[in-house]
């Protein structure tokens, strides 16, 4: 009987040294996928950190320094590096040969046409260029492109006054995404861009004292409103100095977003400001998908109403120049537009025919040619992959081969 607790001893000690083998294999496990991991991602991953160099120009706002070199990156699908052109935009530089004729095609847009997140050789105007020698050679079509994130129509009026029309396009291409509504007001688009509604680096649209509407040009003093203060995690500061946890974090974010503090923080600190203090909030969207939900409905809020007319003067704005310029002028929407069911689709075509403009919807186009929809952008990006750029090139080529007359239009006088 005394021999009892001495055997009932030893075998604790065997469970305790048991569960300290156990322990030790597990943590010695979890630090060799750290380690491994950590020396897999530093691989994978050239680079954590995007960069992009921005000035200010009087006549259009803010554009990419020239010659600068741009790093982009969500991490999980894109690292891209590419160099601005002398212009100010990140395409080739386009140099159109004197004395000879060519169709040239304009493509005017915002994060879809700028592209960051593929090589230039990718993007739609360059695939449209190759495959237009390659289909219809005795056109001649060269192209350009000119896009900033985050801007809409109205923004990009200048990109076709100072450096498009001196191109003598022959078709000019206004590439349409979702959120090109409300980056058409200055007031809706304060939410993803942060900058103060009057005081914005782009042109932007006012509504004048007798209803008409009017362009504003850019304010070299533009400022955005603070953001809100938001806690580090533990991931996010792991993150800081490990690649391995810097993309968790991203796929993380990806795949359990829970909108943009940003958004309503900017809406409570917009009604600070007199002109703004009876702001609707109830209305101010918490991320995208949200203001893309909202701008389909029926009845919208004032605010909203004025986005929808303020496209309605973008595309006026485009058409008048494009009438006097004997430029033909489409609208390509991108994939997303439809692909949705977004009732806005259905605005952007009602508001397009209404002023004689024909829309290209890259989704039917995709659809009909027996692609998937889904490849048309990144896993874990709304963006254009090299895919959607491709479908989009051809989209725009078979509406050319269909008017191949475009190309016979020598211009209207410019001026």
């Amino acid at each position: 009987m005394t021999l009892k607790p001495r055997a009932s001893g030893k075998r604790v000690r065997r469970v305790l040294l048991l569960i300290g083998w156990n322990t030790a294999f597990i943590v010695a496990g979890l630090t060799l996928i750290v380690v491994v991991g950590e020396i897999y991602f530093r691989v994978k991953i050239p680079f954590t950190h995007g960069h992009i160099a921005t000035q200010f120009d009087p006549d259009v706002g803010l554009i990419r320094k020239p010659y600068a070199e741009t790093r982009h990156t969500n991490i999980l699908d894109y690292h891209t590096v590419s160099h601005v052109n002398s212009l100010g935009f990140l395409d080739r530089e386009t140099s159109l040969a004197t004395g000879v004729e060519n169709c040239h095609v304009a493509v005017i847009g915002d994060s879809f046409v700028e592209a960051r997140e593929v090589a230039i050789s990718d993007k739609l105007q360059v695939k449209l260029e190759e495959l237009a020698a390659q289909t219809l050679p005795h056109l001649n079509v060269t192209t350009s492109a000119f896009g900033l994130a985050d801007t809409g129509q109205i923004n990009q009026l200048p990109y076709y006054d100072k450096y498009a029309r001196a191109m003598d396009p022959k078709l000019l291409v206004l590439v349409f995404h979702v959120n090109d509504f409300w980056d058409n007001s200055s007031l809706l688009s304060t939410m993803i861009k942060g900058y103060h509604p009057e005081h914005m680096p782009y042109v932007t649209a006012v509504r004048n004292e007798d209803g008409t509407m009017s362009l504003r040009p850019p304010d070299s003093g533009y400022f955005q409103l603070s953001g809100p203060v938001i806690m580090p995690s533990l991931l996010m500061e792991m993150a800081e100095v490990s690649r391995f946890a810097e993309w968790i974090e991203a796929k993380t974010d990806a795949l359990y977003s829970e909108g943009d503090p940003w958004m309503l923080e900017w809406g409570k600190q917009l009604r600070e400001y007199p002109a703004y203090e009876t702001l609707p909030l109830e209305w101010w969207p918490r991320d995208r998908s949200e203001a893309d939900d909202l701008l389909g409905e029926d009845n919208l809020p004032v605010f909203y109403e004025e986005n929808i007319d303020f496209t309605g003067f973008a595309l006026d704005e485009f058409k008048r120049r494009a009438d006097h310029d004997d430029v033909a002028l489409i609208i390509l929407s991108t994939h997303h537009v439809r692909a949705e069911g977004y009732p806005i689709f259905d605005r952007l075509m009602a508001m397009a025919s209404a002023r004689g403009i024909p829309v290209i919807s890259q989704f039917d186009y995709i659809v009909r040619s027996g692609g998937r929809v889904g490849d048309a952008n990144f896993r874990h990006n709304l963006h254009w992959s090299a895919a959607g750029h491709r479908s989009a090139a051809e989209a725009v080529l078979q509406y050319l081969a269909q008017n191949q007359g475009i190309c016979d239009s020598r211009g209207g006088e410019r001026g």
